[in-house]
């Protein structure tokens, strides 16, 4: 029977849904004040006209609402008339060429104690040219799909580093730099079986953390590694998968496969920039949207008791 949940906070949630859609929230007064560079960069060349803050809103706006550059131009143009602001907006141009070298901070909630981390990734597919020629020509272009992969806080369900890169990368191959850039202490790390690789533990051992990672069926455990992996062999033999999954956690891991299938649900699961690194700004972005979506509406639910 399928469990059924009730919110405790209705009304707080309610209200933080509708303020998703607010575009005053989004355009703060924050943004506007700092919506021009007013001081000369000293460099060689043309200092910037427009601050990263207002390539950074443009983006956002772009993401939330799915729109292509000229029409989130042309948007946030009659945006600006209509509420008698006195500001030009970045041309389509300009934010193209500004977006690969934007530094975008994702927004985080502090936090006192230790994080449990949960770890995947997912592929996003790249809206355009690559993608037609392969339909109609079978012709295969390497820009079809980009590989997402995020950390995220299993407590607040906020994500915490995000990177991109080719669909050829192994999951494995990106969990040290993931768990490199997170600030404070980690209690555990929970990924799936495509982490069980030495290099991986090695990684979570490092910073102190418990490694939830299930061995592949019939893992024979590592002579030259005594940890968190052969433990975790050993209590399966003695319980069982299912029971150990439950006892150590790793079903919390589904709070990263919840958020892959927010972000995909809110953002359409592509990008629609052409050049890898516009691609990887898009999608810490939408991350970055995200977060600040979880922080002003997130459900506080129980199980409803059917018995």
């Amino acid at each position: 029977m399928k469990q059924k949940y009730h919110l405790r906070n209705w009304s707080e949630y309610d209200q933080g849904l509708k303020q998703r859609g607010s575009l005053t929230f989004w355009i703060s007064e924050e943004a506007l004040s700092h919506w021009l560079v007013t001081e000369k960069s000293g460099r060689k060349g043309a200092s910037y006209y427009f601050s990263s803050q207002a390539i950074l809103t443009f983006l956002m706006i772009k993401s939330l609402f799915q729109l292509p550059g000229r029409q989130t131009e042309g948007f946030l143009e009659s945006l600006f008339s209509l509420m008698g602001i006195d500001l030009p907006v970045p041309d389509h141009s300009t934010v193209s060429r500004r977006t690969k070298k934007l530094d975008v901070a994702l927004p985080l909630e502090k936090t006192a104690g230790s994080r449990h981390v949960v770890i995947d990734s997912t592929g996003v597919k790249v809206y355009g040219e690559g993608e037609w020629k392969t339909r109609q020509h079978g012709v295969s272009k390497r820009r079809t799909w980009r590989k997402l992969h995020l950390a995220v806080d299993e407590k607040t369900g906020e994500i915490l580093v995000a990177e991109v890169t080719t669909n050829d990368c192994h999951d494995s191959d990106v969990l040290e730099s993931l768990l490199e850039i997170i600030e404070g202490e980690i209690e555990q790390v929970s990924t799936d079986s495509a982490y069980d690789k030495r290099k991986c533990y090695q990684a979570i051992e490092e910073r102190g953390a418990k490694a939830i990672i299930p061995p592949q069926k019939n893992a024979q455990k590592w002579s030259d590694m005594d940890g968190d992996r052969n433990k975790n062999i050993e209590r399966i033999e003695e319980i069982g998968r299912k029971e150990w999954k439950e006892e150590s956690g790793y079903h919390r891991r589904s709070i990263s496969e919840t958020t892959m299938f927010r972000l995909k649900t809110i953002f359409g699961g592509k990008v629609s920039s052409r050049d890898f690194d516009n691609q990887a700004v898009e999608l810490f972005v939408q991350c970055l949207l995200l977060n600040r979506m979880i922080k002003i509406a997130k459900p506080d639910s129980y199980i409803v008791n059917n018995g």
